[in-house]
Parts: C-alpha cells; structure tokens; sequence
C-alpha cells in the first residue's frame, strides 16, 4: 500500500511544478494560474483546519482560510525553483506561516495569560491522572506554586481572554460544570440610553468604513453577509474564481480593520 502510494504523490508534485513551469513562462494566463490555485487549495484547507480546530468558537474559518489562499497566491509568483524546494513544500511553509501569524495576530490574550491557561490545564489532567479526580482550588494553586487568590485571578484573566459561545461549558468555582451564560450578570443595556447612543455611533462609523471600500469589495460583502451566497456561488454570479473572491474578502477584512481601529474599544463596548 505505502509503495502505491509514494508514486501518485509524486505524480502529483510534478504535475503541479510542470503547471507552475507553464505558468512562468505565461504568467498572464489566468486558466492556468487558476488549476495551480485549485490543485493546491486541499493543502489549505488542510492547514487551516488542522491549526484553528482547537481555537474558540467565535474564530470564522473562512477567515483563515482567505488568510491561506492569499498566502497561496503569492507565492506562486514569489516561488524560486532553484533553492531546492518544490511549489509544494514552498508554499505549505508560507501558508503554514501566514496563518500561525493570523492566529497570533487576533488572539487578545498576552502570551503569560496562554501560558497559565496550558499550566493550569496541565496541573488539572496531572492531578487527575494520579488521584482518579479533579484537584480542589487549594490542591491546585499548591501544584502550580500560587496562592488560591492568585490562581482565582489568573482563572478570570483567561476567561477575559476566551471570546465563545455562551452555552460554553466552564468550571465554576464549586468545580461543576455550568454554562457560561450562568456565570454572567444579568443586565439588559437595550434601555440603557449610553448603550444605545454607542451602538448608533459604532453604525454610523462602519457604514462611513464600508461606503470608502471600492464597489466591487462592498458587492461581495453583500453577497456573503446579507444575500448568503458561498464564495463559490459569488464568484459564479461575478465571474472570477472563487480563489479570487476569497482573496478581494480578505482583503477587504482588513481594510474595514485598519478604518475601524481607533474605534475598536467601542466596538467591543457593543458587540
């Protein structure tokens, strides 16, 4: 089985370096720079979903995804054959790279915070592991050398952090498992005249960001938001590649990010 298997992968390889070969040497053909798109878009979408399948709910897999293609694209004309390397393993490290980069780049939390979470995570199946139970908060603030204070306020940092569904389960302080939305406040702003005011600021803000963005960019945004076609359905409708959709709402992400920065704590007041 292995010895069937090394030769179509190798087949495959030099079908796409005789493709890319072709594509340099016509780099205006479009049909071709599309087949070496699609024959390596699998590997994105192996990397992505391998790397974000542990992140939070809130993280949209088309994100990173368009962050995958983009990176895709480019280096398939920043590729250099005569340093050794394939198309292939080329692009696979830059993808790989460019979505790590992503995922640093929109978690909150400073690195300590990650660091506690891993160490607390790690002291809890430890303790477990040997004594066939979950330690109480004073076994592990002793395991992870910390008063229990200490340890109540590294917990609330990292449930700071952690942007997810509110019907995630978490462990409350009596160590069950509650959903998080039991562990909130009760409040409704909606009567709140300030809440309001911000939310209405924070529209008017977006739509001035959004009207700036060319048309095309804003054609897709409605497509994929407000009509709910698939990248694949928009490009269809519009006539470019899916590949090319994804890379114009990328882009368009973060020209919407880059506008709305200086806004950002109001942003996440009303989201």
């Amino acid at each position: 089985m292995e010895g069937a298997i090394a030769p179509t992968s190798r087949a495959r390889t030099e079908e796409v370096q005789r493709l890319w070969l072709r594509y340099r040497r016509h780099p205006e053909d479009r049909a071709l720079r599309d087949r070496l798109i699609l024959s390596l878009a699998p590997m994105v979408k192996f990397i992505v979903y391998r790397k974000v399948r542990n992140v939070p709910s809130h993280v949209e897999i088309e994100d990173y995804l368009s962050v995958g293609l983009e990176a895709l694209i480019a280096s398939l004309d920043r590729y250099d054959p005569d340093k050794g390397a394939t198309l292939e393993q080329y692009a696979w490290t830059r993808v790989h790279g460019s979505v790590l980069d992503e995922l640093r780049r929109q978690d909150w939390a400073p690195r300590s915070v990650r660091r506690w979470e891993r160490d607390i995570e790690k002291a809890v199946q430890d303790f477990t592991g040997v004594h066939g139970r979950r330690p109480t908060q004073e076994e592990l603030a002793d395991m992870l050398g910390c008063t229990l204070d200490e340890l109540r306020a590294h917990r609330d940092d990292i449930a700071r952090s952690d942007v997810t569904s509110l019907n995630a389960v978490v462990m409350s302080e009596d160590e069950t498992e509650v959903e998080r939305m039991d562990t909130l406040a009760s409040g409704d702003d909606r009567a709140d005249p300030e809440a309001a005011a911000l939310r209405s600021v924070a529209k008017d803000r977006f739509r001035e960001a959004f009207a700036a963005l060319p048309q095309r960019e804003r054609e897709i945004a409605v497509l994929l938001y407000v009509k709910h076609l698939t990248m694949a359905e928009i490009g269809d409708v519009l006539g470019v590649s899916e590949s090319r959709v994804c890379q114009i709402h990328g882009r368009t992400k973060r020209k919407l990010r880059a506008a709305l920065q200086d806004d950002a704590a109001m942003f996440h007041l009303v989201a």
